[in-house]
């Protein structure tokens, strides 16, 4: 269980002053070595913190190996809305659970529980973001754009990616704890992953929990179409395929809620992405089936103009 790292990350981000050094700093505190960048951004709203943790496989590509690498992002407006809400908000679950990710590794590390392959986890730190209108319940705002999320949060050497995001404010998944969706790769919604339905099983110990996407959910923001959120929003700047690991809830919270926490939704959604991590690095699970997306390329051709705004927009 990761309980500990969870609890003690959440007195951290739980706080105004929460930032991108004060988390290098705890997971420095975990393991010395730790590969922790911090690149702070900036946009009309105000400024973030973006954090990337780095942490190497023994035949990972940091190694010189050939095992493949496992994106986790944590998706979120922001951690706070401050001044308007005092305190951490449902927003916040995303990164909380992907740095969550982050310490355990690290201390799994330290006691020479080292994966094959290497894990990339990438948010931001915000304790005082805007929100925005949005039905049926308000939105988290960002001070920064999504191209600029994408450019800090999406990197090169990552594989396959799992995007957690919370996903609340919408009458799409209305069961308390974690769903995930069909893969989604170059504008194509793939068939949902046996080997993550197994990994989900597994972990959550009930039926696997798969939430519906549209066409529009996996196109880029500001293109004026409905989005269930931000969740798919990397798919839009990788070639590798990505999956949602949405944190949900059965009735509607708004993501500037405050108080709308569950750490048992947050840990078994991190606990979910660090059991793909030990299975994708080792090569034992596929995001997706590769033979059967190279005949849907020879039948269908490219769909990459879905991960553009559209003609109208570019």
């Amino acid at each position: 269980m990761l309980i500990k790292e969870l609890a003690e990350l959440f007195d951290i981000l739980d706080s105004s002053s929460a930032s991108g050094e004060v988390v290098k700093q705890y997971l420095l505190s975990l393991n010395k070595d730790a590969n922790v960048n911090i690149t702070k951004m900036a946009g009309a709203k105000g400024s973030t913190d973006f954090i990337k943790v780095k942490i190497a496989g023994k035949n990972g590509k940091t190694a010189g190996g050939t095992a493949p690498t496992l994106g986790v992002i944590g998706r979120l407006g922001g951690l706070g809305a401050r001044p308007e809400q005092i305190g951490f908000v449902s927003d916040g679950d995303g990164a909380l659970s992907a740095l969550t990710v982050a310490a355990k590794l690290l201390n799994m590390q330290t006691r020479g529980d080292v994966l094959e392959g290497d894990v990339i986890i990438s948010t931001h730190i915000c304790p005082n973001a805007p929100t925005s209108p949005h039905k049926p319940v308000p939105f988290m705002g960002s001070p920064v754009n999504m191209v600029q999320m994408n450019e800090a949060e999406v990197d090169g050497e990552m594989d396959a990616i799992l995007s957690i995001d919370t996903t609340k404010g919408n009458r799409i998944s209305n069961k308390r704890g974690f769903a995930i969706s069909p893969t989604i790769k170059e504008g194509y919604i793939l068939k949902v992953s046996n080997d993550l339905l197994d990994i989900m099983e597994v972990t959550s110990g009930e039926c696997p929990n798969v939430f519906a996407l549209s066409q529009q959910d996996i196109t880029p923001y500001g293109n004026d179409l409905f989005h269930l959120n931000s969740i798919l929003q990397p798919a839009i700047a990788t070639h590798a395929p990505v999956v949602g690991v949405a944190i949900t809830t059965q009735t509607m919270v708004a993501g500037c809620a405050t108080g709308a926490s569950h750490f048992v939704d947050v840990e078994s959604a991190a606990r979910f992405a660090l059991e793909v991590a030990k299975s994708f690095t080792a090569e034992n699970c596929q995001f997706y089936d590769k033979k059967e997306y190279e005949m849907i390329l020879e039948k269908y051709g490219p769909m990459n103009h879905f991960q553009t705004k559209g003609k109208s927009n570019q």
